[in-house]
């Protein structure tokens, strides 16, 4: 009887001390590529506070809904600029299977130009690139488009050893997708690159392609020809192709109708890296339910090929703004890995 007493009065013991151990620090669970930081210091508390069902501040799991820019926020784009562009220079200049058309070759040599002389891009040139870039994959079927920017992704990445474009992700960012999906919130990327670029490259993440909003060119079906969609009825074994214009450049307040028509609801969370998301910043911190946005800057020229000065006058402009600040250079323990260098471009 005592032994059996002795053997309750243990697991008493036990479950008592269990009850009072403390909820894992958040930040050591998810986050071993940061340094302690107010930026996560400011994501950690505002999670903790709106999946608290006893806060003020609760929002209730269908309305947790985050935004995220790729190019600059997740993605690396400074090899040496962004990776839709590097791939229509490949397309429009050095592909042997395609021969361009002028204003493809015209906007792909405009990139060169930019990349390897540092020559402005023309005015407007998001939208001469975009209607470029319609051009020059028309005619493909959706699964060869994807075949064709993995396959580019599989390049190595110009100006950095020990990674490939395709593999070319900020580590630290990939483990608030992580955080966010552990604490109920849905995320969506929302970037002003190709839909079909971003969804063949963030495949490798695992994130599902209705969770990608982009830029948007037509669709066809291959035996369609000249009728309106309105009027044909697709084979069932008919193949979709992208067609050659634009429809819409998925930036800046194009961000907010994209996500106002796709998902239907305010972010509480939205995440980027340049005036091309403070449109999406701005509509998120409208909500009526606590919100917040940040932005990351590119402010380490050791480890990317950054321009510290300029990252630092948008850091101040980012603050006044009201979005919180990331900074890749004190922030990040890592940007793509520790077997990833910086070395001097190519070409």
């Amino acid at each position: 009887m005592k032994n059996r007493l002795l053997l309750l009065l243990s697991f008493a013991l036990i479950w008592i001390g269990c009850e009072k151990l403390p909820d894992p620090d958040p930040q050591n669970k998810y986050f071993s590529l940061w340094n302690q930081c107010s930026a996560l210091n400011a994501l950690t508390e505002y999670v903790e506070d709106v999946t608290n069902p006893s806060s003020p501040n609760f929002i209730k799991v269908d309305d947790r809904i985050a935004t995220f820019d790729m190019d600059g926020t997740f993605l690396g784009e400074l090899y040496p600029t962004y990776f839709e562009y590097n791939m229509l220079e490949y397309r429009g200049l050095d592909d042997p299977t395609y021969d361009a058309p002028e204003d493809v070759r015209e906007a792909a040599q405009s990139i060169r130009d930019f990349v390897r002389d540092g020559k402005k891009l023309p005015e407007g040139f998001e939208l001469i690139h975009a209607r470029a870039a319609a051009k020059a994959y028309s005619g493909m079927t959706l699964a060869e488009f994807d075949s064709y920017v993995k396959k580019f992704g599989a390049k190595q990445a110009n100006g950095f050893t020990g990674m490939t474009y395709g593999e070319g992700f900020y580590k630290p960012m990939l483990e608030v997708f992580s955080y966010l999906k552990d604490n109920g919130f849905t995320f969506y990327v929302v970037s002003g690159s190709d839909r079909f670029i971003c969804r063949a490259l963030v495949d490798a993440l695992g994130i599902d392609p209705q969770y990608v909003i982009g830029m948007d060119v037509t669709l066809k079906a291959r035996d369609q020809g000249d009728i309106p969609g309105v009027e044909y009825t697709i084979g069932k074994e008919e193949d979709i192709l992208r067609g050659d214009e634009l429809i819409i450049k998925n930036v800046k307040t194009n961000k907010v109708f994209q996500i106002t028509q796709e998902i239907g609801k305010i972010p509480v969370l939205s995440f980027g890296n340049s005036t091309g998301d403070c449109a999406m910043h701005n509509y998120c911190l409208s909500s009526p339910l606590k919100c917040a946005a940040f932005m990351l800057i590119a402010d380490d020229e050791d480890r990317d090929h950054a321009n510290r000065e300029k990252a630092l006058a948008l850091a101040e402009q980012w603050r006044q703004n009201g979005y919180h600040v990331i900074s890749m250079r004190d922030d990040f323990k890592t940007i793509y890995g520790y077997n990833v260098k910086k070395v001097p471009f190519s070409f």
